[in-house]
């Protein structure tokens, strides 16, 4: 599945409440995540061929053991972004930095990163909570604050250019 809006419809089957699921999600793809204190303080995650280790799919994720839990969920949701979007144009694995930066291109980084907002913060939910502030929306969603303030600064410009 490389087409982005293809993606978009198919994970929009698995947000029928909030927080959104990753880690079903991940299974139903096959998918398995794994949590690693080995990563080093700068590595987010890695999106990992893993024929012995990982799900029916042959992938793992793996995400820092040590971060908090709206981080490990971005990094599982930028993670099966890639595995959506990006899992033919890498060999054995692709490891995301704190920046969810990899060996991609910034492209291909930024696609990851729109399909996880849309993953976690699917857009058809976003409109709900018109009375939430930033910090009580970012509690619902289990994303950072600094992710919700993207979010809807994104869906703002979006809408007033249409």
């Amino acid at each position: 599945m490389s087409n982005f809006s293809d993606a978009v419809a198919f994970v929009n089957r698995f947000q029928k409440e909030l927080p959104v699921n990753v880690e079903g999600l991940a299974g139903v793809l096959g998918l398995k995540i794994w949590e690693s204190h080995q990563l080093p303080e700068g590595i987010a995650g890695k999106l990992k061929r893993d024929p012995r280790n990982g799900g029916p799919s042959g992938f793992s994720i793996i995400v820092r053991g040590p971060d908090p839990l709206v981080r490990k969920r971005f990094t599982v949701a930028h993670e099966i972004a890639h595995y959506l979007l990006h899992k033919t144009r890498f060999i054995g694995e692709l490891v995301d930095d704190a920046l969810y930066r990899s060996t991609l291109s910034s492209k291909l980084e930024a696609e990851a990163n729109a399909l996880a907002a849309e993953i976690l913060m699917p857009e058809h939910w976003m409109g709900r909570f018109p009375s939430l502030d930033n910090a009580a929306l970012a509690e619902k969603f289990q994303v950072s604050q600094e992710a919700i303030r993207i979010r809807v600064d994104s869906l703002t410009r979006r809408r007033a250019l249409a």
